[in-house]
């Protein structure tokens, strides 16, 4: 064998090194490779989608291209049924070096950089949490702890100052009443608070403490009560509801539907919105909701009863008071175009109305029959009143009682041990119907198999899925729930159609311009951070007319437009199955 002298050898090497600089310079980035932007598990699935025409060998590198860590080939050829579009997958599941690396398809370029790490996602648990934070109502939120997106507080005289409307007449509370109800987070890119809504939401944080308290014991996001010895969790959903708890009439144990403006406010910061406050009608829904909530913090706040002295005993006698009501009032729904006919002002703000009433008596029942050991609770309803198995939405909470009951399985009472066997059967069978034909999709997510999950805050359907699975992972122990619960994460954090991480601040191509007043308003730049874009929506240029939609792909009718309320908005109802699957992940690799 002849070797290259030693000056050939230089030439040689100089060449390679140009030759290999060239390689790096000729590789741009490529938006059709869709990935968790983010990053991976060490011992986790990881996958990449190449969107388009793309064959052949894929790489994972180092950002520079200078080291490949990983080789392999791409996946065979499937069809988007939504869009008609081809996919395929770049499968590196066998990687478990950790670092920074970039999927490089030769041919057609280098995708989004990410880490390979423990704790990958611990930030975005921490961020999705922290939003709440720059949520609240009533209190300044100082540089300190919110950085560059600190401002003045909003509402602090007109929620002192909140009147009760005409529709929310009581016995020593006529008309015009002034009633005092700070606090709370502002439910969305609006300045209002909906207790429907809250109601979701509160419930949904409280579960991911349930469900991992060790988890949450180190769960901190730098808020004013972080050096305290309550998780930041609790702090965060106790801001939420001891204003939920100003919502119930002393007299009755009802609860007003919401605390509103007349109208919305615009485009301002949250100390510029003045406009005076109501309180309105009560309603069944609001009642229920409040009650499944207090029942549930009754019960979480117990063991804290030496840092909070008597909230615990409050949460749950106000819960019993508002089941009592709503026993009393089984047909009080909010119907606001006919309360504007009865009643002055009109009241034109979210309405979170609702028609049937049944799944938020489960969800109520559950919670207080778990929490009181009283079997009246869980005899008062049909706990399976047919086969359907919904997905939680503000309209649609009967599997959040579901889930209360399974995670306390071991402390029912003997009538609540019988039903078991057929909960978990349902809980596990609606898993396996996510989870069927996932390998058949074009991005490989559990989130959209279907055109209909690409509804108005299609993120928070991806979230609750992923959530419904870990569920099921904890009743069973089964990993193929836990993989496919990931798949949601990933397709939130970039590995969609769009090709967008959809949490504020965060990934390579983030939402930068969502539907939120102080995002907006603030002249800032980069928008609160750790918020839930709402994402695709199938109808969104018909509700919302912003204009700039050009996809006609149910998955890909988005726009990162503040105009776009229909995909672009965000809330807390939606920010909170976002920190349970996040706070879960992290939860459950970490102990694995």
């Amino acid at each position: 064998m002849r070797f290259p002298k030693p000056a050939q050898f230089s030439v040689l090497l100089s060449f390679l090194l140009v030759l290999d600089a060239g390689f790096a310079q000729t590789q741009p980035l490529s938006t059709n490779i869709r990935l968790n932007q983010i990053g991976f598990y060490p011992n986790a699935t990881k996958v990449a989608i190449v969107v388009g025409n793309a064959s052949g060998e894929f790489r994972i590198t180092t950002p520079d291209l200078k080291k490949t860590v990983f080789k392999g080939t791409l996946s065979e050829a499937r069809q988007n049924a939504i869009s008609g579009k081809t996919a395929r997958t770049a499968d590196f599941s066998a990687l478990k070096a950790t670092g920074t690396f970039v999927v490089l398809i030769p041919g057609l370029g280098r995708s989004y950089p990410f880490d390979i790490k423990a704790q990958v996602h611990r930030a975005v648990a921490v961020g999705s949490l922290k939003g709440f934070y720059y949520q609240r109502v009533s209190t300044d939120l100082p540089p300190r702890y919110a950085g560059q997106w600190s401002r003045p507080a909003g509402h602090v005289r007109e929620d002192a100052q909140v009147l009760v409307h005409p529709s929310a007449v009581s016995e020593g509370r006529p008309a015009g009443t002034v009633l005092s109800s700070p606090g709370g987070w502002y439910d969305a890119g609006d300045y209002n608070k909906y207790i429907v809504n809250s109601g979701i939401t509160t419930g949904t944080l409280l579960a991911l403490y349930e469900d991992f308290p060790q988890f949450c014991q180190t769960f901190k996001t730098a808020i004013p009560e972080s050096e305290n010895k309550i998780p930041d969790i609790l702090d965060e959903s106790l801001w939420n509801l001891r204003w939920m708890l100003t919502m119930q009439d002393p007299a009755d144990g009802g609860v007003y539907h919401k605390l509103t403006n007349a109208r919305f406010d615009g485009m301002v910061m949250p100390d510029k919105a003045t406009r005076e406050r109501y309180v309105v009608q009560k309603s069944i829904t609001a009642a229920l909701d409040f009650a499944a909530v207090m029942a549930q913090a009754g019960r979480i706040f117990k063991p804290l009863s030496r840092e909070l002295p008597g909230l615990s005993d409050s949460c749950v006698t106000a819960a019993v008071r508002a089941w009592a009501w709503a026993r009393k009032n089984p047909n009080q729904y909010y119907r606001q175009n006919a309360m504007n006919e009865a009643f002055d002002p009109d009241v034109v703000t979210g309405e979170y109305g609702d028609r049937d009433a049944s799944d938020e008596w489960i969800w109520a029942a559950a919670e207080l029959y778990v929490t009181t050991k009283n079997e009246a609770y869980y005899t008062a309803v049909n706990l399976f009143p047919d086969e359907k198995m919904p997905l939680p939405s503000w309209a649609q909470v009967r599997l959040l009682g579901y889930y209360t009951l399974a995670r306390f399985e071991k402390s029912l009472t003997p009538l609540g041990q019988k039903d078991l066997p057929q909960l978990k059967k349902r809980l596990t069978g609606f898993a396996d119907e996510l989870i069927r034909d996932v390998d058949q999709q074009a991005y490989q997510t559990v989130m959209g198999k279907s055109a209909r999950d690409y509804i108005w805050g299609s993120s928070a359907v991806a979230a609750n899925q992923g959530i419904a699975l870990v569920q099921a992972y904890r009743l069973t122990n089964d990993k193929k729930y836990l993989r496919n619960a990931l798949t949601n994460f990933d397709y939130l954090l970039g590995r969609n159609a769009t090709g967008y991480c959809f949490v504020t601040g965060f990934g390579d191509k983030p939402v930068m311009n969502p539907h939120h007043r102080p995002s907006v308003a603030d002249g800032i730049e980069a928008p609160v951070p750790g918020l839930l874009s709402g994402g695709p929506n199938g109808n969104a240029p018909k509700q919302d007319k912003c204009e700039g939609y050009t996809a006609t792909s149910a998955d890909e009718l988005f726009i990162d437009a503040s105009c776009s309320y229909a995909s672009n908005e965000i809330a807390i109802n939606w920010n909170a199955p976002l920190v349970y699957l996040a706070g879960a992940l992290e939860a459950l690799q970490s102990a694995h």
